[in-house]
């Protein structure tokens, strides 16, 4: 039997999705086998997910982020450095990887690549919605750790990006 890793009222994260509150711990016969499923509900969507016990690690669903690692990601964005596939779909490939790792450290690499990548050239289609998506689960999990509002915590990592140094070669 599977060890309960999470209770009702948990906030989670499920990688790419976002962060969800477990609204309900079930037992469903799907398969001819009885099974245990989370109900999360997505904060950000309102969507509701079930996620078999058995495929919690196989999805990537954790906790949210501690606040006290929230700085460490902030500091990144600030004076981090960023290196990535010089072509767009090596990048692209790379990129994809990070965000359903699940890590919110690869998601903000991810987030600061694309900012600077931007501000070379324009983002493909592609590219630019995986700029929005990064942008949108970061500021969805900090919030949750730090327990701000989101327009605050838009406010701090645009403080902390506001750094990033244009002078450095940017990737062609």
């Amino acid at each position: 039997m599977h060890l309960m890793q999470f209770q009702i009222g948990d906030k989670v994260v499920y990688p790419n999705q976002g962060v969800g509150i477990v609204e309900q711990i079930s037992t469903r016969n799907l398969t001819g086998q009885p099974e245990m499923f989370y109900l999360l509900k997505l904060g950000s969507t309102s969507m509701r997910v079930m996620v078999p016990l058995s495929s919690v690690a196989n999805v990537g669903l954790r906790r949210v982020t501690k606040n006290s690692e929230i700085s460490s990601i902030l500091d990144y964005l600030q004076k981090g450095r960023c290196k990535s596939a010089g072509d767009w779909k090596g990048r692209f490939k790379e990129n994809s990887e990070k965000m359903r790792s699940g890590s919110l450290m690869q998601v903000a690499e991810v987030l600061k690549t694309l900012i600077i990548l931007n501000q070379a050239k324009p983002l493909s289609f592609r590219e630019k919605k995986m700029l929005d998506r990064s942008w949108q689960l970061l500021v969805d999990e900090v919030a949750v750790a730090r327990g701000q509002a989101k327009e605050v915590v838009e406010g701090l990592l645009v403080k902390s990006l506001s750094k990033v140094n244009l002078k450095a070669p940017l990737p062609s």
